[in-house]
């Protein structure tokens, strides 16, 4: 086999949006290094069962609502 193909696998922590901390092992970043979530299980509205709010951005969804409102699915 060929040596030194693998990339470096060490200890990170991991810090959720709520504050909590946990350390597992990495490829992501060095060793020590901290990994702050922006999105997590504990804030995702997939896993929270939360309302998502749909942005409108330019009129996409206005122009789409009005386009396909007679179709009565």
């Amino acid at each position: 086999m060929r040596e030194n193909i693998h990339p470096d696998y060490h200890m990170i922590k991991v810090v959720m949006t709520d504050g909590t901390e946990y350390e597992t092992r990495s490829t992501w970043g060095s060793e020590g290094a901290v990994m702050n979530l922006d999105i997590d299980p504990r804030s995702h509205p997939a896993w929270t069962g939360g309302n998502q709010q749909l942005l409108d951005r330019g009129g996409r969804v206005s122009k789409f609502n009005k386009r396909f409102s007679g179709l009565g699915i």
